[in-house]
């Protein structure tokens, strides 16, 4: 999702303080027992010793589920938590998400936080004050505009180191105990979980057993060592001789309040964790099992010093394996807008007989008019290259099925649209990951994925995404008039965006 500056990326300090148990500078409580395995090694190893060598994946396609799973993995972890986002807000999901992790680190389970700070808004007290937990680390990304970075600064970095600055990272991993792991499309914030009032996300992330957890968290490492992750004491170095440990008390006192309040959160959330223990233990035994590669691009993507090109890592394992689609490409992606020679890659798809298909947002769902604006440049050239294109309603019927509250939202249904970010290939293989179809993924944000040839998990995501195009979810814009259904007030503001040179950013 991309929000405006005013309302995007996640406060993260403050949603981690409103739940904190421990006094700011002192760790109580058992010790996370070091070295010893808890129910997570009890119930991953025998899984692994069914399957020697091989990895299991379980798709997640409900936001309840994909919430629960964390909640479980983060209230079980015994030794470490490594998480990694773009978004973290401070709403619901994401205060309930932080009291889970301050649990942990209560435990002594050691919590590593990685964010980009591209339009970080906390208050430097906040972020300082978490900081100072013995058992937590936070780590900035980037910091060039947001925290510990002047407006006079921030002009500067724009004017004189423009790729840099708009670099940013995109991953979405979530690590506990070396052992399972989470990654994938959702942020961390009520939209991606289905419990927004106004706006929601139809997303997709999975859950990873097995040798490729050791993968992704090397390349959670890579990012954590990377000189672009700046301590946040560092970034705010200023900042901290001024921090009072009364001040510190007085935000744990507040935020700690407010956490505890039930009246804070909506009555489903609270019922959705009231039954965790019983939801997440048998989602292990649905895993499909087979050779599972974590694909992440290098920390500052590319070694391009000049203009916004370059491509990554990402990019060029997801081109070769389409290179290697003989019958039929299914893609779903929220922003469609073809890279630099995207257009004739997919065009000599087709002409090889390849089924190119892709569900992207119609301007009534989309969330980011700018992404919708480059891409509705290219539509006519996309739909003449022969590409099949779905652009997702905002009131799709699929959703009776997808979100387990839908009857509480149905009589006000909040806007939906696609943030899944998937491909699958020939029907046999499957990516799931970060990375849209941009030029921002391809060249410029750090992406993340996994891909696997499990022909039956790849044919249910694909039969999940074709129900996505049907008819009564999708709109076909070769045959309709989806930007018709659209509001004249957004139609009116797309005109604006499509007249603005933005694509190579988009």
């Amino acid at each position: 999702m991309r929000k405006s500056p005013g309302a995007l990326f996640g406060r993260l300090c403050l949603l981690c303080l409103g739940v904190v148990l421990l006094h700011p500078f002192e760790a109580r409580g058992d010790l996370g027992s070091e070295g010893a395995g808890g129910i997570v090694e009890e119930m991953v190893a025998p899984l692994l010793a069914a399957h020697p060598g091989q990895s299991g994946m379980l798709v997640l396609e409900k936001g309840e589920q994909s919430l629960l799973a964390r909640a479980w993995l983060a209230d079980h972890a015994r030794r470490s938590i490594d998480v990694q986002y773009f978004i973290w807000s401070t709403d619901n999901i994401g205060i309930l998400a932080a009291e889970a992790l301050l649990r942990a680190a209560e435990r002594r389970v050691k919590v590593r936080v990685l964010v980009d700070d591209l339009l970080i808004d906390a208050p430097p007290d906040s972020l300082l004050a978490l900081s100072a937990h013995p058992c937590i680390e936070i780590r900035i990304y980037n910091p060039m505009h947001s925290v510990g970075v002047s407006r006079l600064g921030r002009v500067g970095h724009l004017l004189t180191d423009f790729r840099d600055f708009n670099q940013r990272m995109h991953n979405k991993t979530f690590s506990v105990d070396g052992r399972v792991a989470i990654t994938g499309g959702r942020n961390m914030a009520d939209e991606y979980f289905d419990y927004d009032h106004r706006y929601n996300f139809r997303d997709r992330d999975v859950l990873l057993v097995g040798p490729v957890v050791a993968d992704l968290d090397s390349g959670f490492e890579s990012f954590w060592q990377s000189p672009l992750s700046v301590q946040v004491e560092g970034q705010l170095k200023g900042k901290l001789k001024g921090l009072k440990r009364e001040r510190v008390e007085e935000i744990f006192r507040f935020l700690h309040g407010y956490a505890g309040d039930p009246a804070n959160f909506a009555p489903e959330v609270r019922r959705a964790l009231e039954d965790l223990p019983g939801k997440f233990p048998p989602l292990l035994g649905k895993m499909a099992w087979g050779e599972i590669r974590f694909i992440t691009d290098l920390p500052g993507k590319n070694d391009v010093r000049r203009g916004l090109g370059g491509g990554g890592e990402s990019t060029r394992q997801l081109v070769e394996a389409l290179r290697e689609a003989r019958r039929r490409v299914t893609i779903q992606s929220p922003y469609l807008v073809m890279p630099e020679g995207g257009l004739e890659f997919f065009r000599d798809l087709v002409a090889r007989g390849v089924e190119v298909r892709i569900s992207t947002n119609s301007l009534a769902s989309t969330d980011n008019l700018q992404a919708f604006g480059g891409y509705r440049k290219q539509r006519r050239a996309l739909l003449k290259a022969g590409i099949q294109i779905y652009e997702f309603r905002p009131d799709p019927v699929v959703l009776r099925s997808l979100v387990d509250r839908y009857p509480s939202l149905e009589e006000h249904r909040p806007v939906f649209a696609l943030h899944a970010k998937t491909l699958v290939i020939d029907g046999e293989t499957l990516y799931v990951g970060t990375f849209n179809l941009d030029p921002r993924s391809a060249n410029l944000n750090t992406e993340t994925g996994v891909m696997i040839r499990h022909p039956a998990l790849a044919s249910e995501v694909e039969a999940s995404i074709e129900e996505d195009m049907a008819p009564g979810n999708s709109w076909n814009p070769r045959t309709e008039n989806p930007d018709g259904e659209a509001s004249p007030l957004k139609r009116f503001r797309l005109f604006y965006w499509k007249a603005l040179p933005l694509d190579p950013l988009l």
